[in-house]
């Protein structure tokens, strides 16, 4: 229970925290030496290219690597994202959205908070040996987001002007820095650990204080650009993206990592990080192909609050949840 509420009260803290931001700087209450945007901006990068890889590599550096089923974690992972992506486009056809509406939906589906929200309940849930397997989880995210996501987002777009070629897509993968960064971090930690490297015991201490501040850094954020207006108008659109996101693809995905015996090893902490992140809400980057291709933006919008607020029912399940492995 104490995890449950440390976690919640983080998560509206940091969102909050954002929001409240934003209405005292609108409303000329408050002056930022910055803008909302370059603020929002700023956070982001500083957590996702510097704190969050500091934790990513650390963490993995005394993961225990030596178990070949670990190796599956990334294939689940990409599995989880194409599956809900692939739900979403199938409850589109069946309830004839619009194109835009499909699109929109279709990120919303396949685009979860992995990294912002799922890396901290893992880390409070199941500690920093939990936390080291989320970036092995999401290995393959970025990766489907720009050559999978992105284009296939473009394809419901109003503009006509779709052609972009692959190489340039590739390009894009390889050249992004969040990319970069995050994959670097990654190497750097399995080869510390191959090595068998002893950690410092600092690295236990900068964990237990970047893991929280990377991702309340994420929160605000997101609570300097939400908005609450279009959750009612589209509240049908929220209730089959929450079927999708909080039942169809954990109780999917969570079996196959079952079936292949992620729940024999380490005292079933790879299922159990597999149930966590394949219950996650819809992330915040999937508000960006809406913004950029004119799908509906609104309803991605909408999605996004109302599964991110759902994790006041979501968390207290999955912990009992979690208590049953």
């Amino acid at each position: 229970m104490t995890k449950l509420i440390f976690t919640l009260s983080l998560i509206i803290f940091g969102v909050l925290a954002g929001y409240l931001i934003q209405i005292l700087v609108r409303g000329k209450i408050l002056q930022l030496p910055l803008t909302l945007i370059q603020l929002r901006v700023s956070l982001q990068k500083t957590a996702l290219l510097f704190v969050m890889p500091v934790t990513i590599m650390s963490a993995i550096w005394v993961t225990n690597l030596t178990s070949p089923t670990i190796s599956t974690l990334p294939i689940i992972g990409l599995s989880a994202i194409a599956l809900g992506g692939l739900l979403s486009l199938l409850l589109a056809r069946l309830f004839h959205l619009s194109k835009p509406q499909t699109g929109s939906l279709f990120v919303c589906g396949a685009f979860s908070n992995l990294g912002a929200i799922g890396s901290l309940v893992c880390f409070i849930f199941l500690g920093e040996t939990g936390f080291a397997l989320v970036p092995i989880y999401k290995l393959f995210e970025g990766l489907f987001y720009y050559s999978v996501g992105f284009p296939i987002a473009r394809q419901f777009s109003p503009d006509q002007q779709l052609n972009e070629k692959f190489t340039i897509r590739i390009k894009n993968i390889i050249t992004d820095p969040l990319i970069f960064v995050t994959v670097s971090s990654i190497l750097i930690g399995i080869t510390l650990n191959l090595l068998k490297v002893i950690r410092p015991d600092i690295f236990s201490n900068i964990n237990s204080f970047f893991i929280p501040l990377g991702t309340i850094m994420l929160l605000i954020s997101i609570g300097l650009a939400m908005e609450f207006k279009s959750v009612v108008r589209y509240i049908k659109a929220c209730l089959m993206i929450s079927w999708i996101k909080f039942f169809m693809v954990p109780v999917i995905i969570t079996s196959i990592a079952w079936m292949l015996g992620l729940g024999d090893i380490q005292n079933a902490l790879p299922l159990k990080v597999v149930l966590i992140l394949s219950s996650m809400p819809v992330a915040f980057n999937a508000l960006i192909p809406p913004s950029i291709y004119k799908l509906d933006l609104d309803q991605a919008n909408a999605c996004w609050l109302f599964t991110t607020t759902a994790l006041l029912i979501v968390l207290p399940i999955q912990l009992l949840l979690l208590e049953l492995f």
